[in-house]
């Protein structure tokens, strides 16, 4: 006698990167009725919001892509912004995901009544889900700089990923607020066109030197002709990537981390003048902080129109910035490159869970998911991302197919009428956390410094295991410890 599947409502919140993926995987699955609520007005997350000069990512491009659809047409090793965007749009075009999607439809609540999800986005009430999939990512909500007198400053002023483009830098004095990925992007692409760089670092980067090289036309030819080479340098780059890098900053490689920690001395090294490279050298062990690739940007801040400023920042004024030596840098444009909270998940969204405990209440200590993906309380809500997500250790785009398809086998007994409501056990989550907390310390994260992998509460909120328990873990839930009704 065959069991008949429930038809589940499900909603997808978020058109990013992770929400396209979601909805091509949940369709491959057998669920046809799929919501995404996007709060813009065309998908692609962080790839649409951010457009800065230099944007790149920092994973080879043949890494990092869906499993699903393989591309041979990236133009360097490392693919700029832009074309990342376009590749996400022709996916989604691929598998006709955009009629799925409700632009400009931000969810601004979500409460779990009668055993479904009842939700509201700035266009109203949106009726009941069975299911929701957040996929909101973790680089959206822009970090401003509380400096006294920014909003005084009379000439352009933005956060990156809000980048004036009517704004042209040709022989400006342009000022960066920020040392990290982003900066560094921006000024290894921007100096030979201003007149005048300062960047105000707060904190110096060990930075990992990236040889960003074009493909050539004949490599694109051989990618085309044999799908297998592409697919077998996916495989061998997620490899490389995770066991090799990954696996060295969560303390599971010594000798690979040793040969990280040389590469990036020696690319310090290259900066000749020993103030500026004194200024540039950092106080804390390679990867405490996001690594930073690039390979251009030692040799824009030698250039004779760019300043390294360590000094804090005082106050912003009309003219400039001031900063503690009292000195005030004259300037024409100032760019905050100074990132994003990264722990603020789907919030300022409410949420309310079983016996209307909110989100807030739920997480006032910390940010509790279970394996990234589950939270206990909030039934059959799945989170791409959440958590102690490996945000920083491995390819976004395969951590998200990874945490979905964990997310599917929990789906599946919805829908088989196995169960009606499933949420992992406050027990299974409290073991998951205390496990995270002892691991921490054979982190390279937990040796002292300050970073965006730190939550408000000064824990480390990352994954700290390796690329294979990663792999592992996500296989399959275990179903002990999950409250199945």
């Amino acid at each position: 006698m065959s069991i008949q599947r429930r038809a589940l409502r499900i909603a997808v919140i978020g058109a990013g990167a992770s929400g396209v993926m979601a909805v091509i995987k949940l369709r491959e699955a057998g669920y046809e009725d799929v919501t995404v609520f996007e709060k813009a007005a065309d998908l692609g997350g962080t790839w649409r919001d951010n457009r800065y000069p230099g944007l790149t990512c920092d994973v080879a491009s043949l890494a990092y892509r869906y499993s699903f659809a393989p591309n041979a047409e990236w133009s360097r090793t490392c693919a700029p912004g832009p074309e990342i965007h376009a590749y996400l749009k022709s996916v989604a075009e691929q598998f006709d995901v955009e009629r799925a999607v409700r632009y400009n439809s931000e969810v601004v609540h979500a409460a779990f009544e009668h055993g479904r999800w009842n939700l509201e986005t700035s266009q109203g009430p949106q009726g009941a889900f069975d299911v929701v999939v957040t996929a909101t990512g973790v680089l959206h909500h822009p970090v401003l700089p509380d400096i006294p007198g920014l909003e005084t400053f009379g000439g352009a002023a933005f956060h990156t990923s809000r980048w004036d483009h009517g704004v042209d830098l040709a022989g400006k004095r342009v000022g960066v607020i920020g040392a990290g990925s982003t900066a560094t992007q921006i000024v290894t692409a921007i100096t030979g066109q201003v007149g005048r760089l300062v960047l105000f670092q707060r904190t110096a980067q060990w930075i990992m030197p990236l040889p960003n090289a074009d493909v050539s036309d004949e490599q694109k030819a051989a990618y085309r002709a044999d799908p297998a080479l592409l697919d077998a340098e996916y495989e061998r780059l997620n490899y490389e990537q995770g066991t090799r890098f990954a696996n060295a900053i969560v303390g599971a490689n010594p000798a690979v981390y040793q040969v990280l920690k040389e590469a990036c001395e020696a690319n310090l090294a290259t900066v000749t003048d020993p103030d500026l490279r004194r200024r540039l050298t950092p106080n804390y062990k390679v990867g405490c902080k996001r690594l930073v690739m690039s390979d251009g940007f030692y040799q824009a801040v030698q250039q004779p129109n760019v300043e390294v400023v360590i000094d804090a920042i005082t106050a912003v004024e009309p003219a400039g910035v001031r900063t503690a030596d009292g000195r005030l840098h004259e300037l024409d444009v100032l760019v905050l490159a100074t990132g994003f909270n990264t722990h603020q998940f789907f919030r300022p969204m409410t949420v309310i869970g079983r016996d209307g405990v909110s989100l807030e209440a739920a997480w006032s200590e910390q940010n509790l998911g279970y394996k990234g993906v589950t939270s206990p309380g909030f039934p059959n809500w799945f989170m791409i991302g959440g958590p102690n997500s490996p945000i920083g250790n491995f390819s976004w785009l395969l951590t998200a197919e990874n945490q979905l398809g964990y997310a599917l086998h929990l789906i599946d007994l919805l829908a088989s009428g196995a169960a009606v409501e499933i949420a992992p056990t406050p027990d299974a989550t409290r073991t998951f956390n205390d496990e995270i907390t002892a691991k921490i310390p054979d982190t390279i994260w937990a040796s002292g410094c300050r970073s965006w992998y730190i939550d408000a509460q000064g824990r480390v909120a990352s994954w700290p295991w390796t690329y294979e328990k990663f792999l592992a873990d996500m296989s399959a839930p275990i179903l002990e410890h999950f409250e199945i009704h």
